[in-house]
């Protein structure tokens, strides 16, 4: 089977899709601006339609990874696409969406990528994690600190501006100084806790869960990725495991988005402006990197909501993370 044929199998499909969700976006606005509804009742409905089409997929899904927005899950995708196209002799310019890969190799589980925003809104699970108790997750989180800033810049240079409004951020056009933006509890940095908060008391109800720091994978992405490559069964040697990481190492995909060489991936991989270095996908990749942008009694404040509210269980205390 060519290359040629096999893309065009794996994308065509996931393409119709996106169309048709799109499309289904568009007409629920134009109903809901025949009935003249008020923007909260827009959102309601956009966030109710948005979490009926992820559910979809959910329940299809063989496995699941899960992490909040600016997490490092675009690092995790193109490690996890260079280790499916070594072992199955795979093209290497599209990511891993859903069911593409699969769709190329029958081998391949269908795995659904999340940032789990919209689920509840359908199934009404907000207060639990019900809706993936019975699948293979792979949990990424990050120190929600940095989190929170990498939202900032994806907020101020990325993000359009009905996505602000559906997910409570500061309003489109807003100018606020990225300290307030961090301590909003719309879209900055308690929004992130609560986040991980939910995750960590619902971990032991999932019936397979892999816990995946974004700093342990900084320290070590080859025995991150062993742990990966062995929880969803990837059958990879190591000398494909460290070529997956050096394939998806900081200076590599940098280059790759400005170049948007992930062709077949949609917007996903391409910087809203080529010359904003803070408008990329791939923007800094520091662990820590937070306390650059904040005087020191910014730091203390910040550091003190995470001590205060965040769940032990990650590891991010005032100094940082643990590792190892």
């Amino acid at each position: 089977m060519s290359d040629t044929f096999r893309l065009l199998r794996a994308t065509l499909p996931e393409a119709s899709k996106v169309v048709w969700r799109k499309a289904a976006r568009r007409l629920l606005n134009l109903r809901l601006d025949l009935a003249g509804a008020t923007d909260e009742e827009r959102q309601r409905a956009e966030r109710r339609l948005r979490g009926y089409q992820q559910v979809t997929r959910l329940r299809r899904a063989d496995a699941v990874v899960v992490s909040y927005g600016k997490s490092g899950r675009t690092w995790l995708r193109v490690m996890m696409s260079r280790l499916y196209q070594q072992v199955h002799a795979l093209p290497e310019d599209v990511l891993i969406g859903f069911d593409n890969f699969h769709n190329m190799d029958a081998r391949i589980p269908r795995i659904f990528f999340t940032h789990d925003n919209y689920i509840g809104d359908y199934t009404g699970n907000t207060d639990n994690k019900s809706d993936f108790y019975d699948k293979k997750v792979v949990l990424l989180m990050r120190d929600p600190r940095d989190v929170a800033v990498s939202q900032f810049f994806q907020w101020r240079y990325r993000m359009r501006p009905g996505k602000k409004a559906l997910n409570d951020y500061l309003p489109d056009g807003d100018e606020s100084p990225i300290f307030d933006f961090v301590m909003h509890e719309g879209g900055g940095l308690p929004k992130v806790i609560a986040f991980m908060n939910l995750w960590a008391r619902e971990m032991p109800n999932v019936r397979a869960l892999e816990l995946l720091r974004y700093e342990d994978m900084r320290a070590d992405p080859v025995e991150a990725m062993t742990r990966v490559a062995r929880f969803l069964d990837i059958p990879a040697t190591g000398a494909q495991i460290r070529d997956a990481v050096d394939f998806a190492s900081y200076e590599n995909m940098k280059k790759k988005e400005a170049e948007q060489a992930f062709r077949l991936s949609g917007g996903r991989m391409a910087p809203r402006d080529q010359d904003n270095p803070d408008s990329y996908k791939v923007r800094r990749a520091k662990v820590g990197g937070y306390r650059d942008y904040f005087d020191d009694a910014q730091i203390a404040a910040i550091d003190a909501m995470v001590i205060a509210r965040l769940d032990p269980v990650y590891g991010y205390g005032a100094s940082g993370p643990a590792t190892g």
